[in-house]
């Protein structure tokens, strides 16, 4: 007679609850610190493994002392005598033929160790904390095992916090879902998770929710609250949806126009800037498209330009002269009418700008204002901005990588560049502010 054995799992939480009943192709959980993040993820996994005979399960996390602590020696405790352990294979073995696969892959180099190999279920810890070229790599090897002996659909979990190498594109496909190719919006699924819905943390460790409470303020909004505008390392911490992003409104016709590029094969990024009368700056219009040769880029560009603009910024490298034609990318522009202005390409100095560009002030009544403000409709822009993070070996300039989100910034350090951000000038009430009586609109009211 087969000796019955007893597995206590504790009551799972509602989000967690919700996190174990997802059965999207890809299911993110977190956000926050303390929202029982990596007890979910091997309680799924082990949940899965009793229910599923035979199925192939992966879980990671980023380092092999990482992936001891918070898996390894758990997963010993709550599984005695109801699987066996194979400490050199790093793996639990059940009773059903189900096992549980422990990795790490710490270098992108690590992800080589599991080609060729097929997983039911992969599940990544921290996803953050690793490449989009690793989550990649795993999806090639998320397939059927064909050893779960129930129908069973490949799938993929991740835990994740903001911040980390791979914040971009963990925010690009759970939290901004942006797809490209053949992504599939049904496909991905995101639960939020904060301390707050903790009841074992609020109840057994308040000090540890005081302190997440008392972090700085950018960090408090990440750790805490599961922001994913602000995180560690992040460069431009002064960029605020709610301050920077407004809703399109009519642009006053005298209101002096500029575009500005970064161009190349990979990416062609091209934003329509307008100036009001106090120096300030709207982003309206953006154009964000790879693979364009020069002549389907001045095309592109001149099909979305319907007014005049007084002049049109690029990198210094436009100018640059093929030896074969002797004419530069900046030459064949302006074959297609298309006329450049050569901006400035000094890095330190351009961030610099843009900071005082971003940092924001207060209008005459009080409300929040920056020097440069972004249409809701430049989505890019808007994603890519506050996921650059500093470069590790100069603070003072931003990673060049992931090279996909520095293009949309670089082409507005190429505006700014020089251009020091104009003072917050006071408005006169009586005089300055529109007449309702009269029903004559005043441009300082546009965007407010």
């Amino acid at each position: 007679m087969k000796k019955t054995i007893d597995i206590v799992i504790p009551q799972p939480n509602p989000r967690q609850k919700e996190f174990f009943a997802c059965t999207n192709r890809f299911v993110a959980y977190g956000g926050a610190r303390g929202g029982g993040k990596s007890w979910a993820a091997r309680v799924k996994a082990v949940l899965l493994a009793f229910n599923f005979p035979g199925i192939q399960i992966l879980l990671l996390r980023r380092t092999l002392p990482e992936l001891r602590e918070n898996h390894v020696i758990p997963l010993l405790q709550l599984l005695q005598g109801a699987a066996f352990y194979r400490d050199q294979n790093k793996e639990f073995v059940f009773p059903n033929k189900s096992r549980i696969k422990l990795g790490y892959c710490a270098r992108e180099a690590d992800v080589l160790q599991y080609q060729g190999q097929a997983y039911d279920v992969i599940i990544l810890e921290e996803a953050t904390q690793f490449t989009e070229f690793q989550f990649q790599a795993f999806t090639e090897i998320s397939r059927s095992s064909g050893l779960c002996r129930k129908p069973f659909p490949p799938r993929m979990y991740f835990t994740c916090n903001p911040g980390g190498v791979g914040h971009g594109w963990v925010k690009r496909l759970f939290i901004s879902r942006q797809y490209r190719k053949e992504e599939r919006a049904e496909d991905y699924a995101f639960i939020p998770a904060k301390v707050y819905d903790n009841p074992y943390l609020l109840s057994n460790s308040p000090d540890y929710v005081r302190n997440l409470e008392n972090l700085p303020e950018n960090r408090r909004r990440a750790m805490l609250l599961g922001d994913w505008d602000v995180f560690e390392g992040q460069y431009f911490t002064e960029f605020s949806r709610d301050v920077h992003v407004i809703r399109p409104f009519p642009l006053p016709k005298h209101w002096r126009r500029y575009r500005t590029m970064d161009y190349g094969l990979d990416m062609l990024a091209c934003y329509w800037i307008a100036m009001d009368e106090q120096g300030r700056g709207y982003v309206y219009r953006e154009l964000y498209e790879p693979e364009l040769v020069i002549s389907q880029a001045a095309e592109r560009i001149l099909s979305m330009s319907g007014e005049p603009v007084d002049a049109t910024f690029a990198p210094p490298d436009m100018w640059n002269r093929r030896q074969d034609t002797g004419q530069s990318v900046a030459d064949l522009f302006g074959e297609r009418g298309i006329w450049l202005t050569r901006a400035s390409n000094d890095r330190a100095q351009g961030w610099m700008a843009l900071h005082e560009w971003l940092q924001p002030g207060e209008d005459e009544t009080g409300e929040k204002i920056a020097p440069l403000r972004i249409f809701e409709n430049c989505r890019n822009l808007i994603e890519s901005i506050p996921a650059l993070i500093h470069d590790s070996k100069n603070p003072n300039d931003c990673a060049k990588e992931p090279h996909e989100i520095t293009h949309g910034p670089d082409a507005i350090r190429y505006f700014v560049a020089g251009r020091p951000a104009p003072a917050m000038i006071p408005v006169d009430r009586d005089e300055d502010y529109i007449d309702y009586d009269t029903g004559q609109q005043n441009f300082l009211n546009f965007g407010h």
